[in-house]
Order: structure tokens, then sequence, then C-alpha cells
């Protein structure tokens, strides 16, 4: 049974535009889900036993994923039917979410052989020009006045939603800027930005956005990121932090994994995306892989953590994991080491190793991934002196 989800109004409007081709590159309708910052949810709230927070409603970005992907699983357009997942939390501090996805590590698209973070976009593989144009759920516009902000991206505005047809959990969709450009697997300052935004347009915590360099187990090569929901808190929404530039929002994280944080809210999008892209261009430039994990979270230095299950979740965390580079099609046998699991949320292969892994276990396996200590502090260090440089 498909999972149980609210009543869907649908807030898009159709336009005619280009789909991405397959066979043809004909125009079709092309529905348009159009935002502006007065779109965003200023503030969300986590609470035992009503994930929105005392009177929320889904906002309008929320139902119209819901409806979207919903239409698209019972179209049968997916891979295989996702169901309600066999999750448990692991025992111990980090409390790591588990999930049984048996079908996903069988059924999904073949991982392409990547031979550098800097690979180039290569037409012949598989690319989201390639796909089904009944994947598309919409296409992302903002609404600025006087195409102010347009002009200070310095890119085109134009992202691409469409489901994930390997689904790790409910809601699962790639975003993808302009496809038609043939970007390769390298963050820009517009896709950071619309990622910051689409967690700001959710009214639910659990809706997360991530992205996977080429070595950290992205699996093709054409610009994209991952949204789905999550409906369980992670440690990395509140986990504590170290200053490092915190003017340009950027941060240490202070427990395991290793790994640096930005924050934002609402009025410092723009700025804090820019800093992001400088740091994974000055990662992209060194060769050095990297993850990034978006979500609601709470402010830096917050010190109610006692209170976490109530913090305020005004802004959004965007940790940014360094990590050694897997080039070539490998696999772990439990699970592979990307952008959830970096976060604590655990999509297992098979069954055995979902009932029987520690935390442990886990942060065994995670941290052969990592960089060594050294490498990471001499990383800080050059991070900390560009993004003050610039």
């Amino acid at each position: 049974m498909t999972p149980k989800r609210p009543t869907i109004v649908n807030p898009i409007v159709e336009s005619h535009a280009f789909l991405p081709h397959c066979s043809t590159a004909d125009p079709t309708m092309l529905l348009q889900f159009v935002y502006s910052t007065r779109d965003f949810v200023r503030d969300v709230h986590r609470s035992s036993g009503n994930r929105l927070g005392i009177g929320s409603l889904p906002a309008k970005f929320d139902t119209t994923i819901h409806a979207g992907w919903t239409d698209r699983m019972n179209r049968g357009l997916f891979r295989y039917h996702l169901g309600d997942l066999q999750t448990r939390i692991l025992s111990g501090p980090h409390g790591y979410v588990a999930q049984l996805n048996i079908q996903r590590g069988i059924e999904r698209r073949k991982p392409q052989e990547i031979l550098s973070v800097q690979q180039e976009f290569n037409a012949k593989q598989f690319n989201f020009n390639k796909i089904n144009p009944e994947e598309i759920i919409f296409e992302m516009i903002k609404d600025v006045e006087g195409g102010k902000e347009k002009g200070q991206l310095h890119e085109p505005c134009r992202m691409v939603v469409l489901v994930n047809v390997s689904p790790l959990e409910f809601g699962h969709c790639l975003f993808v800027p302009d496809p038609l450009r043939c970007l390769p697997q390298v963050l820009t300052c517009f896709t950071i930005q619309v990622g910051i935004e689409s967690v700001l347009l959710s009214s639910d915590p659990g809706f997360r956005v991530g992205f996977n360099s080429l070595g950290a187990f992205a699996s093709v090569n054409h610009l994209h990121l991952h949204g789905y929901y999550l409906d369980h808190e992670l440690k990395i929404e509140s986990m504590p932090v170290k200053p490092l530039v915190p003017e340009k929002g950027f941060y240490r994280l202070l427990d395991f994994p290793a790994g640096f944080l930005f924050y934002t809210e609402s009025e410092w999008v723009e700025k804090v995306a820019g800093a992001i892209c400088q740091v994974t261009d000055f990662l992209v430039d060194a060769n050095i892989a990297h993850n990034l994990f978006l979500t609601r979270g709470c402010p830096p230095c917050d010190r109610t953590q006692n209170q976490k299950d109530h913090c305020s979740r005004k802004g959004v965390r965007i940790a940014v994991w360094p990590r050694t580079s897997c080039f070539g099609a490998k696999e772990e046998s439990a699970f592979n080491v990307a952008l959830c699991e970096l976060a604590g949320h655990l999509p297992f292969k098979n069954k055995e190793d979902y009932e029987l892994t520690t935390e442990k276990d886990v942060m065994d396996v995670i941290q052969r991934y990592l960089l060594p200590d050294a490498e990471f502090q001499t990383l800080e260090q050059q991070l900390t002196r560009h993004l003050m440089d610039v």
C-alpha cells in the first residue's frame, strides 16, 4: 500500500516548455511550480506526536511533490513499488535511523564508472535528457520582482524536478538544473541556492535535500540534487559546532562524522549559497570527493539541546563532508556511504545486515571513507583562509 499522505490540492500552472528529450524533442506541456520568498516557511518546530508542529499545515511545495510523486507511483513509472519501509533506530548516542530497502539495492540503475571528481559530462552515457518525460513532476520557477534576484544569480534559473524511479523513501525526487545544458555533477551557486530554498519552501522538518559528488557515490554524471522525506529526527539537526567563519555561516561539526556545517535563514540564502559554492569549488579543484546534506535544523551554538525535540527550525543546516574518493563502481554490501548515510539515515540492502548491524559497525564503515585527521585539519585551515580572503 502506498504511504498515506495529506489530501492534495495542486498549486501548479501549465505552460509550454521543452521537456528533457528522449527519442523526440517536441514541445509539450510542463507543469510549473511558481514561488517567491513569500512562500518560505519561516519557522518549523519538531514536537512529539506532530511532525509539523502545532497548527502547521502542509505547504504547497509539499502537497505538489506528494501529489506528483504518488501519481507516478500509482501509474507504475518506478522500478519498484515503495510501501512503508521497515525501520529501526540503532541503540547508541548517534541515533542512526536504519531502514530495509532491498529493492533499491537490486533494481536501481548500475552506477556509471567514475574516474575523477572533475570528470566531464558524456552524452553517450545515461543522463536526464534520456528519461521518460512522464517522470517529471514540475519545473520550479522563482517569481522575482524586477528580475533583481535572477540577475544576481548569473545563471539560467530553470530547475526541473522529477521522480527518482529507484526511491529510497517517500517523495524521493531529483532536482536537475536546466537539463539541456548537460552540466557535469559539480555544484553551482544556483543549484545550491535552489536546494536551500526547497527546504525553506517545505513545512515538513523531515524534508531533506542532498548531493553526492563524483567519487562520493554519485551514480549519474549529470548535475542533480536528491530530495526526499524522512519522518525521523537526525542528530545532524542539532549537532554542536565550532565557529570557523561565522559571518559567512561556516562552522565545523563537533561530532562524528568529521565535516563542516553552514547555516542560513531565509534572509541570507544567496550569501551562504555563494560561500558553500566557494568551498565546493575548492574541493573540486583539489579533486576531493564530497557529500552535502541539507535539512531544517537548530541555529549553530544553540544551547537548548535538552529541548531539541521542540527546537525551532527557522533555518537550514547544510553539512559538507569531504571524504576519500571511491572511483570505479565499488559498493559496500550493507550500505553505501553517501549523503544520507553520513547524515545518519541508513538504507540497508539486505535483511541480515539490517537486523544485526550495531552503531559501532556503522561508525567503522563510515570511518573508512573519511579523510585522515591530519588531512582534515589541514583542509579546515585552508578553507577557513579561503573564505576569509574572498
